[in-house]
């Protein structure tokens, strides 16, 4: 009989699997009544480590010298989701040189005199949002950077990153979220997108990000929401998109970006966020999968009564509530049904108003509980997986994943989670919560959409 050849993959895949069943052994050896001193989100900690980084950086930092408004956003975000915020001082610093990030003709670049990248505007256009102070919003100059969206669109339907770059699902949404939050946002932009994001959903159900590529958690996440904000989402295969995306929470508790890849903590978001979108996509799942829109809103208690089906059962919703609200993606599957639209530029603030009607897709508490047991460093930070060192990329997204789950089970928008919905003491562990289109925290884009529209 032959043996069964051993990879390189897999035995990175048992390293990995050993130092998390240590971690975890040593959790659950604990006494019950000393969890929550070992259980917490060490704010302080990670907020000195933030700001520290904010300030600045050491010489090792050179090499993202390209994207230095992506350091702003993910420390920035990072800051606003443990609640807390930095002085004036900082503040005016970060406005101003992210101001002098932008390019006379439009976007922003990595850094001052750097060329405009469709990346880096997103991060930098985040940045402000975050920031949310007037100087800060005044400081982008829409009416050039609409014009540089323009210059990046390509006639494939897809944007390009910069000037001669890459064709990408990257890129489409990175455009699109930023028109569409700023209420720049038009029909030139959308035309085509759709065609082009759905060119790149995968036999496998995700999205890759370009056609013919891998199906990838961070790809499939931008397909969706692009989609979303676009109102073309009924166009992609979600049940194909749900069986892809469910099976990537791995043993650890934490999601894989891609099949037969190992866990990444910054997938808590990318992969977390793709589920939470699909958790208000009720009537469109359920309209592609023929399943009826009236299910019944009975308790998980009382579901062994129902006799609806497995599936139904599983995407059972708080239907009533749908009902109420405008079913997106529904008008029709032609690419231009959402120039038909008279208020395209409030598809972000219409959809996570709407209530939620799925139970979560996976296993919230288990990413939870991977978030902070194995990606949490004591001394501030956040890290890929056991083993690896911190750094603001992973704080940035364990933290918006972990507010991900957190409030994976609210029905709505603003309402906070319920304690057995929150990992650890809720005090001490629980965030605010983020716009999953946009990975902005939620007030400050209620905020940003305020100011934008009376423009």
């Amino acid at each position: 009989m032959e043996s069964r050849k051993v990879t390189k993959t897999l035995e990175d895949q048992w390293v990995v699997e050993r130092r998390v069943r240590e971690i975890y052994d040593y959790f659950y050896s604990i006494s019950p009544n000393s969890l929550s001193d070992l259980i917490e989100l060490e704010r302080d900690k990670h907020f000195d480590y933030l700001s520290q980084g904010l300030r600045k950086l050491g010489p090792s930092f050179s090499v993202l010298d390209a994207s230095r408004p992506w350091l702003c956003y993910w420390i920035l975000h990072s800051i606003a989701l443990l609640g807390e915020s930095i002085d004036a001082k900082l503040e005016n610093d970060a406005t101003d040189f992210l101001t002098r990030c932008q390019d006379k003709d439009g976007g922003y670049g990595g850094g001052p005199g750097q060329m405009p990248h469709l990346a880096t505007t997103y991060a930098a256009v985040n940045s402000l949002i975050t920031l949310g102070k007037p100087e800060a919003l005044s400081s982008i100059n829409r009416e050039k950077l609409y014009t540089f969206l323009r210059r990046m669109k390509d006639t494939s339907g897809g944007f390009r990153m910069h000037d001669g770059g890459e064709v990408d699902v990257r890129a489409c949404y990175t455009a699109i979220s930023v028109a569409n939050i700023l209420n720049i946002v038009d029909d030139e932009l959308i035309h085509g997108v759709g065609n082009y994001i759905l060119s790149c959903q995968t036999y496998e159900g995700g999205i890759a990000g370009e056609p013919g590529s891998e199906a990838h958690g961070g790809y499939t996440f931008c397909g969706l929401a692009a989609m979303i904000l676009i109102n073309e989402v009924n166009r992609l295969d979600l049940p194909g998109l749900i069986d892809w995306v469910v099976f990537r929470q791995g043993v650890e508790g934490g999601f894989q970006g891609r099949t037969n890849k190992l866990v990444d903590g910054c997938y808590s978001f990318w992969q977390g966020a793709v589920v939470f979108l699909i958790q208000r996509l009720n009537l469109v799942v359920h309209e592609q999968l023929g399943l009826s829109n009236d299910l019944s809103t009975e308790s998980a208690d009382d579901s062994s009564e129902s006799e609806i089906s497995d599936e139904e059962e599983h995407l059972e919703g708080t239907s009533s509530h749908v009902q109420e609200t405008f079913p997106l993606g529904q008008e029709g599957a032609g690419q231009d049904n959402a120039s038909d639209s008279p208020k395209i530029a409030d598809t972000g603030y219409e959809f996570i108003n709407r209530s939620i009607a799925m139970r979560p897709l996976f296993d919230s508490m288990y990413l939870q509980q991977y978030v902070l047991l194995c990606s949490q460093i004591e001394v501030g930070g956040f890290r890929d997986k056991p083993g690896k060192g911190r750094d603001y990329y992973h704080t940035c997204y364990c933290l918006s994943g972990l507010s991900i789950a957190q409030y994976s089970w609210t029905d709505e928008a603003d309402s906070p989670p319920l304690p057995r919905d929150v990992f650890g003491p809720y005090s001490k562990c629980l965030l605010e919560q983020v716009h999953p289109l946009f990975n902005v925290e939620l007030d400050r884009y209620y905020e940003a959409r305020k100011y934008f529209s009376g423009l």
